[in-house]
């Protein structure tokens, strides 16, 4: 049996790119058992997936705040023993970053990365047994499952990505009590930063078109400042409702459950796509052939926009007409 980590620790939608590799590896390696390191807060992504022994969740983000104390390092010690008591024929990193080099230097077993020039943080291929060349100039689906077909032999797969999670049988996902009407948009509104938000007022414009579909437009959100964005457009439409704050398992419930997704450049998007839903993106302030949406085998996503290019509420409704 070939014992394999993945190293791929964050974001959400970094970590959701990954997901295809398992699906990959496991059809030229039928037996093969597979773990994963991953940060705290998107724990909940590879535990979706019915593949994945046993997730190792590491708090790189929180450690950081608090170097000092006593429990943090408590932790980081705890978590060294945990990766030493694991052999893996083989250790792949595709997060490409010193911290997650670091975190490979943990366990025992032979470490495949990108080379210098195919990651950001040039250092961390110090650290890796292997290395390989791949172009930046490509989706980062598409990167993650290079790496992983060059570190195991495999020629590097060109079909359609299988993201393989599904909320069947999951505690985390299901334990909830929310009632929804079926015939629901899940808008994924909120992301990491201002200039990636798609305005308010397009929002609601399209929430209205929606109306007229006799469709609902459910709005999740994580922070204040995305619980205020989000009241704001409810407050403008007859068919919105703004979720309670939810677990990254129980949204993708929700999200496993609607007609469609529109989202801006958020994780909650590429997690949409991961669970089969028609999917569209919009994008304002980042480059979509490099991040962007990768539809699964079993159903649409659609990118619009771009750098400074930000798409009309009538642009999204008729793709979503054509979806």
């Amino acid at each position: 049996m070939l014992k394999l980590l993945i190293i791929k620790t964050s974001s959400l939608g970094d970590v959701v790119h990954n997901l295809p590799i398992i699906a990959d590896i496991k059809q030229y390696y039928s037996d093969v058992e597979i773990d994963w390191v991953v940060e705290e807060s998107f724990a909940d992504i590879p535990k979706l997936h019915p593949a994945v022994n046993h997730v190792f969740p590491v708090a790189i983000r929180r450690w950081r705040k608090h170097l000092f104390s006593k429990k943090t390092w408590a932790e980081i010690v705890t978590f060294k023993k945990t990766m030493k008591q694991n052999q893996y024929d083989a250790i792949i990193d595709s997060q490409g970053l010193l911290k997650s080099a670091l975190i490979a230097l943990c366990a025992s077993g032979v470490k495949h990365g990108y080379d210098s020039a195919s990651i950001r943080e040039p250092v961390a291929s110090w650290f890796y047994d292997k290395t390989y060349t791949i172009s930046y100039q490509q989706n980062a689906v598409t990167r993650n499952r290079t790496l992983a077909a060059l570190s195991l032999g495999y020629t590097p797969p060109t079909n359609a990505p299988d993201y393989g999670i599904t909320i069947k049988n999951n505690a985390s996902a299901n334990r909830m009590d929310i009632e929804l009407q079926d015939n629901y948009i899940i808008a994924l509104h909120g992301t990491s930063r201002d200039s990636k938000l798609w305005p308010i007022s397009n929002w609601v414009a399209l929430g209205k078109m929606l109306a007229e579909k006799n469709l609902n437009l459910i709005l999740p959100w994580a922070s204040d400042a995305e619980l205020r964005r989000a009241n704001e457009i409810a407050g403008n439409l007859i068919n919105a409702k703004v979720l309670p704050k939810l677990s990254i398992a129980q949204l993708a419930n929700i999200i496993s459950h609607a007609q469609a997704a529109i989202g801006v450049d958020t994780g909650l998007s590429h997690l949409a796509a991961a669970l089969n839903i028609p999917t569209i993106a919009i994008y304002t302030d980042t480059n979509p052939a490099l991040t962007g949406v990768m539809a699964g085998s079993h159903a649409p996503a659609v990118n619009l926009g771009g750098i400074s290019i930000i798409p009309s509420a009538e642009e999204v409704i008729q793709t979503f007409n054509q979806l």
